[in-house]
């Protein structure tokens, strides 16, 4: 088995690396950074948005609402408006049973072959 080096987690990121991430274009990320309290990235001292990895959580939690789960802008509110960790707990929970879920179509795969 190869060794691999683990990457250096950077304490920033910009608007286009964070778009990148979600395969979004950037003008959604401040569209919902203006709709959403939850997204406050800081700026420097051009006005460049600086993403931490607490940003990027933020915007993965509304992507699951908005994107995966088909709800409204407004219905994304109500939602983070009356428990934000309940839906992030409940997003970890699913991202963790789609990763066990790969693994074992892999294993399933490896044993028919």
């Amino acid at each position: 088995m190869a060794y691999k080096e683990k990457e250096i987690e950077k304490l920033y990121y910009s608007i286009g690396e964070v778009a990148e991430m979600f395969s979004v274009a950037p003008s959604l990320i401040r569209f919902w950074e203006s709709e959403f309290d939850l997204i406050q990235p800081k700026k420097n001292r051009k006005g460049n948005r600086q993403f931490t990895k607490e940003d990027i959580d933020s915007v993965r939690t509304i992507y699951h609402l908005v994107k995966e789960k088909g709800f409204t802008l407004q219905g994304a509110k109500e939602m983070l408006k009356n428990d934000t960790q309940d839906v992030t707990d409940k997003m970890n929970l699913l991202d963790s049973l789609k990763r066990v879920r790969q693994f074992l179509v892999e294993v399933r795969e490896k044993l028919h072959n």
